[in-house]
């Protein structure tokens, strides 16, 4: 087993471990390990919300997530000899839930959880169709998912990393905050925000000085969207045997990791999408000199993908065009068209006797496929759904005996706002 560099007790909160993580993006957040180009590590993640959604029957705690205090990253990992203008290459040697633990209270433990937000706690990529909270259990046996909650389905999980990046320069920083603002500003009651400001309030900054903290607080980006340093891309794709090259920053680049997931379908469209869970990560670095002017890497990542991926061959695909429920015509807007083809999606699982929410939990968490597939005929772009016919238990394709009709159970639990 590689060298453990950040490890985690189960029987303890997240700030009270050995060492401490963060929730934050800072470039004066300090390193809590170093490692060398060319070595081998593990490292131990938290779930996002580090215990605070639980394996019940209630959706109240999706309903009243805390996010504020999210991510919970391990790190950050300095890379001895890394510079800006360095490219920083990552290798996932291997990933998964919580070593040895396959029953307890955390998330990572033997489950995982996937939520859908409420419109007033973050909402998801349907909200508008979907304004409650409602919760999904998934039970882990090997490398299959099955929930009580979404019945008559299983499905070989995808695991990966929802979240790694470098630190920013203060420079960078500073664009984050000024951009994110100027949005903000253009709408700043709206409910959820176009946005999310630095927020003092719950933030896990690791070994930054007292002194500094509420300076450091005051300017410490939020963790919850993708920027130049990679972070919170939610590529399901980022398996074992994954390599990303990140764009380096600062001295040492600072690499942060969390977010794990047991599975997840492409878009996380729930926005806790994905089958959240703690676990483990194998890393080997190294470190591209002058790597970024070279291969032109300037505000993005560029990864190969793992080799692991579910090896699922039939699908049933959905199609959506850029028009709105009301029938309003969009110009090439090919992210509604996704959110068409997704409710198209839906809408075709209730004929088998789901419920729309269960539907709508298991295209965030199953290892469906999203794809822009025409954004250049006017005025209508169009984007299509993936599904593995394999996942069901039974024949999803329409026939002329007509759908079967699924027991949904005790359905999803719900927590209205």
């Amino acid at each position: 087993m590689p060298e453990l560099i950040f490890p985690l007790d189960s029987s303890r909160p997240f700030e009270d471990q050995q060492l401490v993580g963060h929730n934050r993006w800072h470039p004066e957040i300090p390193p809590v390990a170093t490692v060398r180009p060319g070595d081998t590590f593990r490292v131990h993640c938290r779930e996002w919300f580090d215990g605070a959604i639980v394996n019940d029957d209630s959706a109240d705690d999706i309903l009243n997530a805390p996010l504020r205090t999210v991510h919970k990253l391990s790190g950050p990992f300095a890379v001895e000899g890394a510079r800006p203008g360095d490219l920083l290459v990552v290798d996932i040697l291997d990933v998964g839930p919580i070593p040895q633990e396959d029953s307890g209270p955390l998330a990572g433990q033997g489950w995982g959880y996937t939520g859908i937000f409420a419109r007033t706690n973050g909402g998801g990529f349907l909200t508008d169709r979907f304004p409650d909270a409602y919760k999904a259990i998934w039970d882990f046996r090997g490398q299959t998912a099955t929930s009580r909650h979404v019945p008559e389905v299983s499905f070989t999980g995808i695991v990966h990393p929802g979240l790694m990046g470098t630190a920013p320069s203060a420079q960078l920083l500073a664009r984050w905050n000024e951009r994110e603002g100027a949005l903000i500003a253009t709408d700043p009651d709206r409910v959820p925000p176009l946005a999310l400001p630095p927020e003092p309030q719950d933030a896990l900054l690791g070994g930054v000085p007292d002194s500094d903290v509420d300076r450091v607080a005051g300017e410490a980006a939020r963790t919850a969207p993708p920027r130049e340093n990679g972070g919170n891309q939610d590529i399901k794709n980022l398996t074992k045997g994954t390599r990303v090259f990140y764009p380096v920053f600062v001295d040492g680049a600072n690499f942060s990791v969390g977010d794990l997931h047991f599975s997840q379908g492409d878009g996380e469209i729930t926005f806790c999408g994905a089958i959240e869970m703690g676990g483990f990560i194998d890393f080997h670095v190294d470190v591209i000199k002058g790597g970024m002017e070279t291969y032109g890497v300037s505000e993005n990542a560029i990864f190969l993908p793992g080799i692991t991926d579910p090896q699922y061959s039939e699908w049933i695909s959905f199609s959506g065009t850029s028009v709105t429920l009301d029938g309003e015509q969009r110009y090439l807007d090919a992210q509604l068209s996704y959110q068409r083809a997704c409710l198209h999606a839906i809408d075709y699982l209730t004929k088998f006797g789901y419920s729309p929410e269960q539907a709508y939990l298991l295209l965030g968490a199953a290892p469906i496929e999203g794809r822009f597939s025409g954004v250049v005929d006017i005025p209508n772009s169009c984007a299509t759904v993936y599904i593995p016919t394999a996942i069901f238990d039974f024949d999803v394709r329409p026939s002329a005996a007509g759908p079967h009709q699924v027991d949904r159970g005790m359905g999803a639990p719900h927590a209205a706002a």
